[in-house]
């Protein structure tokens, strides 16, 4: 993909998250020094990638019998947790219904 297609792709990958969870896009995010993040919103600075397949694992292990949320972590790294935004959003009492 050309340069200004993944922009591209990034940059829209933001705004979609950022109208998810109600948050806003950070403007000149990646391409600017002192921006930090891509999206700020929930109280949280968010980082977002988007990859055509790239997450394909994740995925699988969240498609498994009733699983809400995936804690990974590799060694001497702390915990993460991934989980689906439809499932943060309830947590947050936030219940949306959006996928």
């Amino acid at each position: 993909m050309s340069g200004r297609r993944s922009k591209r792709k990034g940059s829209s990958a933001e705004r979609e998250f950022a109208k998810l969870i109600g948050g806003t896009r950070i403007p000149l995010s990646g391409s600017q020094r002192g921006f930090k993040g891509d999206v700020k919103g929930l109280g949280l600075t968010w980082e977002c990638k988007r990859y055509r397949d790239g997450f394909r694992r994740l995925y699988a292990w969240l498609e498994g019998e009733d699983i809400d949320a995936l804690a990974i972590r590799a060694d001497r790294k702390p915990w993460l947790v991934v989980m689906e935004v439809d499932t943060l959003l309830k947590l947050l009492g936030g219940d949306r219904g959006v996928s």
